[in-house]
């Protein structure tokens, strides 16, 4: 392969400092002495002992949901996740820029910082339809050159509670969304068994996963997590599975939690965590013990649901880290990974270690370690995408 581009005094996560050699989107070589004659008239990037690390993945968003590009929105108030639907599906009536145009300048925003996929959820119901998903899947066209695009048919205002949905949910499948969601079997459509019959059947169908919203918390969120569990296994989607949220973890007393995570991590069903405000979240190293898998998402980002979030997924990481009390490097390191490696097998698109014959994506930080990264969030932070510079210091330089 010809050398495109060779980068010089990168740190690798092991402290040592490497070249590299890149060779349009593949990384060609690494080592410590993998530039020697190489022609000099090869362009050179020097790292300036930057650490060489994954690209983000923000494994839980809603691009059709985003409010950025629009002048700021006070937030609308909800004491119940049904009211909050209302107030979103009210808000939603009013917008007038795109979803083309709002999800865009999303993944622009999520690109600058490092981010290159993603799993975005998109609302189902039979006031939108399919064309918030008609939106996010012209997305893939337009933006993915900056960024990977998973996408959930998401049925937001419940399954049973809206007829017409399951069939949407089919519908969304066929036209080209990547998985089935779901959300609150017994909290939203009150019935765990319909709500479960329901998009599990889709799944099983085109042998898809599913990606489920759980906010009932307790006894009655752990039942359902055991629940989704069991279907995953009677359909063969061992891995296919991630519960969004998952609150009732945080909740369980040690018997409880004991038996639900054995099932999770049995079943494969994976779990995601944004690190919310002041609600019980599942505690993501008792899990990872328990052989539970979990990753680190945003979820919203300035919406009708929070007016917080920017994108940022080393953020992120700190917020979970401050919240569940990770101090350690080695705790810090791990919640890294819980927003690089983590989630893209989860996603399943598993990086494996930067070498060569690896795709030539990846960030260099200025920190000398995973956990100093963790704790600086530093911006100033260069992107390759496919072996080119894309973002800079928080800014798309494409």
């Amino acid at each position: 392969m010809t050398p495109s581009l060779v980068i010089e005094n990168a740190r690798t996560e092991a402290g040592a400092i490497v070249s590299l050699i890149l060779a349009n989107d593949r990384i060609a070589a690494i080592g410590p002495n993998a530039a020697a004659g190489i022609d000099p008239a090869v362009p050179l990037f020097d790292a300036a002992g930057g650490l060489l690390c994954h690209p983000f993945v923000d494994g839980h968003i809603h691009l059709d949901k985003t409010l950025i590009g629009l002048p700021f929105i006070p937030h609308i108030p909800g004491d119940t996740v049904a009211k909050r639907i209302e107030a979103e599906k009210s808000l939603r009536r009013t917008v007038s820029l795109s979803v083309e145009a709002r999800g865009g300048a999303l993944l622009e925003r999520l690109a600058a910082y490092g981010t290159l996929s993603v799993r975005s959820h998109v609302d189902i119901d039979t006031e939108v339809g399919l064309k918030g998903l008609e939106a996010v899947l012209s997305l893939k066209q337009s933006h993915g050159h900056l960024v990977d695009i998973q996408t959930v048919a998401f049925p937001q205002s419940g399954v049973l509670r809206d007829p017409g949905t399951a069939g949407l949910l089919d519908a969304a499948i066929a036209a080209g969304a990547d998985l089935v969601g779901g959300l609150d079997p017994a909290g939203i459509d009150n019935d765990v068994t319909g709500h479960l019959d329901a998009i599990f059947a889709v799944a099983g169908k085109y042998g898809v996963g599913l990606d489920i919203h759980l906010h009932d918390g307790g006894a009655l969120g752990a039942f359902e997590l055991r629940q989704i569990a069991d279907r995953t296994v009677a359909l063969g989607l061992e891995g296919k599975v991630v519960v969004s949220h998952a609150f009732c973890l945080g909740e369980l007393g040690d018997a409880d939690f004991g038996r639900t995570a054995a099932v999770l991590a049995r079943s494969g069903v994976a779990i995601m965590t944004s690190a919310p405000g002041p609600v019980p979240m599942p505690p993501v190293k008792r899990l990872a013990a328990a052989g539970v898998r979990c990753f680190c998402a945003s979820d919203n980002i300035r919406d009708a649901w929070s007016p917080f979030g920017n994108g940022d997924m080393l953020e992120r990481v700190g917020i979970l880290c401050d919240r569940q009390d990770l101090r350690s490097d080695e705790d810090l390191a791990a919640a890294f990974r819980l927003a690089t490696q983590a989630p893209a097998e989860i996603l399943g698109r598993p990086v494996g270690s930067l070498q060569a014959g690896s795709p030539a994506d990846f960030n260099i930080l200025p920190a000398a370690s995973l956990a100093e990264a963790v704790a600086a969030r530093p911006l100033d932070r260069t992107v390759f995408r496919g072996g080119a510079i894309i973002a800079r210091g928080g800014r798309l330089i494409v």
